[in-house]
């Protein structure tokens, strides 16, 4: 993906050199060059940052509001364990026998299948 990143950033680099050697010296890219130039470099940024990030944001939304008490999960930081406790914010999660850590709700990276911790 970051490669893709690159060599599009380049090409988009190169547009405009490529624009002004095919017109000579003279002419520049003209206001319809200028402004599909400008539309190519907007659709790549919707493509390639904007798209995915809220993508991502929407589905970690829902991953929040779907949290229920003994779902396994894995935070942030790395912690493992099973949610006893669920309140609007934060979450109560047992980590081991009698070991609970309270922690944001934002702060969960991923809800994990049953028995993950089993087989831990």
């Amino acid at each position: 993906m970051k490669s893709v990143k690159l060599f599009l950033a380049g090409l988009l680099a190169m547009v405009p050199t490529l624009a002004m050697a095919q017109e000579g010296a003279a002419g520049g890219m003209g206001v319809m060059g200028q402004v599909i130039f400008f539309a190519g470099f907007i659709l790549i940024f919707y493509f390639l940052i904007w798209r995915p990030q809220s993508k991502r944001a929407k589905e970690h939304k829902s991953l929040m509001s779907g949290l229920n008490k003994g779902d396994e999960v894995v935070t942030s930081g790395g912690i493992v364990g099973k949610i006893t406790k669920v309140t609007d914010d934060f979450i109560v999660v047992e980590i081991s026998d009698n070991v609970e850590v309270k922690v944001q709700k934002v702060a969960v990276a991923a809800a994990l299948p049953k028995g993950t911790l089993k087989d831990i």
